[in-house]
């Protein structure tokens, strides 16, 4: 029978450790001047500690210390964890350029897929199993990169990317635990333990703030548990899987390029129509709308907990909605942009009543 005690003490570790530190790590971002200034495109008011990860990071080294999980990819993937909180640090203190942070996370990504570490083959309705060969490489580091700026993106609101990465970690964790992939579950365990204490200070009134420092390891993180555990999940559209459990994050950054494209800006240049700045907009509370975006990264969770069990024709069914949902809630909503809503423009001409012809 397996044993859960020690997983439930490496989460009460992890937990403990970072709701005690957390408080230190705050004055120690003051100290050293790791402070989030107010702009016109931040709803803060008034200078924020922001060196916040660091307290996760921590709570999750305790909690490793304690499991100490076993994995053929583990020194790496610690390697490539602290490349990406030295890069964290030394942006929430000194606020680097976008180059010198992609470069330290494709050194992260470079160092994990040199263990091995690859998506190296994906399983397609009606083509079965295929390969990736030498594109793994790329697809590998393409996919932590992108997974890394994807948190960090959404990290806007008291508390928003710490729930979120919890609830796409905890449906990572429900589904490696099914398919036995106890490193995964021992990864997740200290990781939402962590985490979740670092969240008792940072949800809405925020104390700190987690910085870069905490929004690039838990996206980097999230991309580490998804390759080692969603990825190779054997199920028909088993790659479609990690994209659902992590929709939000995604496809607010797939919007924020596609808008940035339309409206020919930099896909780089910063702006407030994220999905959680436009909530806030249409008149939602701070705190209302981070719940909001809980309970969809919930029930984004869910699907893809469904999903990796569905038949092939309920795999697709489940696709084809989630997909009209997304794209109808982001015309409803504002992501694209107020002038493109392709959806709602073709049902409303669809519903439009033909007008009378006038007698000659």
């Amino acid at each position: 029978m397996l044993d859960y005690s020690n997983y439930i003490i490496a989460f009460i570790v992890s937990f403990i450790v970072a709701v005690s530190i957390t408080p230190l790590i705050k004055k120690l971002a003051i100290k050293i001047g790791a402070v989030d200034k107010p702009n016109s495109r931040k709803i803060h008011q008034g200078l924020m500690p922001r060196l916040g990860g660091l307290a996760i990071f921590i709570g999750v080294v305790a909690g490793y210390l304690y499991l100490r999980p076993e994995s053929m990819y583990m020194k790496e993937i610690i390697i490539g964890a602290f490349i990406i909180i030295i890069i964290g640090i030394l942006d929430d203190r000194f606020t680097l350029s976008a180059k010198y942070k992609l470069a330290g996370q494709l050194a992260a990504a470079a160092v994990v897929v040199s263990s091995g570490l690859l998506i190296n083959k994906i399983t397609l309705p009606f083509f079965g199993l295929i390969y990736l060969d030498y594109w793994s490489y790329p697809v590998t580091i393409l996919w932590i990169v992108g997974v890394t700026n994807a948190i960090n993106l959404i990290d806007g609101l008291d508390g928003l990317a710490a729930g979120v990465s919890s609830i796409a970690m905890t449906s990572i964790l429900i589904m490696a635990f099914t398919n036995f992939q106890f490193a995964v579950v021992s990864l997740c365990v200290i990781l939402i333990g962590s985490t979740l204490g670092f969240l008792i200070h940072n949800f809405y009134p925020a104390k700190i703030f987690m910085g870069d420092t905490g929004a690039l390891f838990l996206g980097y993180s999230i991309s580490i548990l998804s390759t080692m555990g969603l990825f190779k999940n054997i199920t028909l559209f088993g790659f479609i899987i990690p994209i659902i459990v992590l929709a939000i994050p995604i496809f607010d950054t797939l919007f924020a390029i596609v808008r940035r494209l339309v409206n020919r800006q930099n896909i780089a240049a910063p702006d407030k129509l994220h999905l959680h700045y436009c909530l806030v907009d249409m008149g939602f509370s701070h705190r209302k709308s981070v719940l909001l975006i809980y309970f969809f990264s919930a029930c984004f969770g869910l699907s893809a907990i469904v999903f990796s069990n569905a038949t092939m024709w309920m795999a697709l069914l489940i696709m084809m909605i989630l997909l009209f949902f997304i794209q109808i809630t982001a015309e409803l909503i504002g992501l694209i942009g107020e002038g493109h809503k392709p959806l709602i423009n073709a049902f409303r001409k669809l519903m439009a009543k033909p007008k009378p012809q006038k007698d000659n």
